[in-house]
């Protein structure tokens, strides 16, 4: 009787879900077109930055650094007078002007130590921060291929052999698409269950469950495997079709491990949407709360920026949350190749916090229902 309840309940939840059009497509956005473009786009890095360049001097040197620009890094350089330049960069046109000055070449061949003025629009931050150093790079490199005659890299007492492990393209793109997923599942598990009751209480239909031969514990339970199936498979989709066939990012271990793991997650991210709706009065205010928990669970549990690199009192903190153990286990299992040996204390630890936050939200329901 107590599994027929609990079933019934939660198909009834799964079509309520169906006849949200606007849940339905952000499901469908968040595990498709946003894990694409986090991987696609790349913020951090210069990419396809845009140049003008002044030639003054109209020497074959100053040919050779205005033809030394390329894509992926660079757009075709675009080149402009003097008198455009300035007019280009307030108009955004340009977020790198080069002005190579009258008889550069002759300076060079004679030993002096010409300057290039490179102008740069500081407001995009992170393309102005790299790109100088590569526009640099690449100007040091023409000039002096151009004055030995040939191009070599300069000598280093010692021989540094590089291997990056577990993405050696150092491609930024997987690790974007993986972090996209993990923060949907976190954002999509607290969303939906959360407005899963909101729902029932807007609608008038949480007074009708109470006349029923329901108990709190099968209407909860209903809400959080319901909701918690729908974002697993979601995920799953996610992870199987964009990431791996779409994206053709490669997936160093186990994708059931990794679900298995997402389950718990669930387990813990529905019980905490849950608490937050039997809190908030109404969907704004339940809004307002998912803000103020979501921003540090995103960006404090390690998947934006390595915990490490964090206040130690952050990283004692966070290790509460489930996020965080969450991101240390998708990222041993999908990058490292990391087995259940590795991850079994991630897996405990979900398991344990989802069971406090599943126990502090039914506490929480029963005095709701009141």
């Amino acid at each position: 009787m107590l599994s027929s309840n609990i079933l019934q309940l939660g198909i009834k939840e799964l079509r309520g879900l169906m006849r949200d059009p606007i849940m339905l497509v952000l499901i469908v956005f968040s595990f498709t077109g946003s894990v694409y473009m986090s991987a696609t786009s790349s913020p951090e890095t210069l990419s396809r930055a845009t140049i003008g360049i002044v030639d003054e001097d109209q020497s074959p040197l100053s040919g050779r650094i205005a033809t030394s620009f390329y894509e992926p890094y660079f757009l075709k350089p675009q080149f402009i007078t003097a008198a455009e330049m300035d007019v280009r960069m307030d108009n955004g046109l340009d977020t790198f002007a080069l002005d190579i000055p009258p008889n550069f070449q002759r300076d060079v061949l004679a030993g002096k130590s010409p300057s290039i003025q490179l102008n740069i629009d500081a407001t995009r931050m992170s393309q102005a921060f790299t790109g100088g150093g590569y526009v640099q790079s690449i100007v040091s490199a023409e000039v002096s291929e151009y004055v030995n005659r040939y191009r070599a890299d300069a000598a280093m007492p010692i021989d540094l052999n590089l291997r990056a492990r577990f993405n050696p393209e150092l491609n930024k793109g997987w690790f974007g698409a993986i972090t996209s997923i993990i923060n949907s599942i976190t954002m999509l598990s607290i969303v939906l269950a959360g407005a899963a009751l909101i729902r029932e209480r807007e609608h008038g239909t949480i007074e009708h469950l109470l006349v029923m031969p329901v108990t709190p514990l099968e209407i909860m339970i209903s809400k959080v495997w319901s909701m918690g199936a729908v974002v697993l498979a979601a995920s799953a989709f996610s992870l199987i079709v964009v990431a791996q066939w779409a994206l053709e990012i490669p997936v160093a271990g186990s994708v059931f491990l990794f679900l298995v793991g997402t389950a718990l997650l669930l387990f813990a991210t529905t019980s905490l949407g849950i608490f937050l709706a039997t809190v908030a009065g109404s969907m704004p205010q339940f809004g307002l709360l998912l803000m103020l928990v979501l921003l540090p669970l995103q960006v404090l549990s390690g998947g934006s920026t390595p915990r490490e690199s964090m206040p130690e009192i952050i990283q004692t903190v966070m290790l509460a949350a489930p996020n965080t153990h969450f991101v240390i286990l998708a990222q041993s299992v999908l990058f490292r190749g990391a087995g259940l040996d590795v991850v079994w204390p991630q897996l405990l630890m979900l398991m344990l916090i989802g069971t406090v936050f599943f126990m502090v939200a039914l506490r929480r329901f029963r005095i709701f229902l009141r």
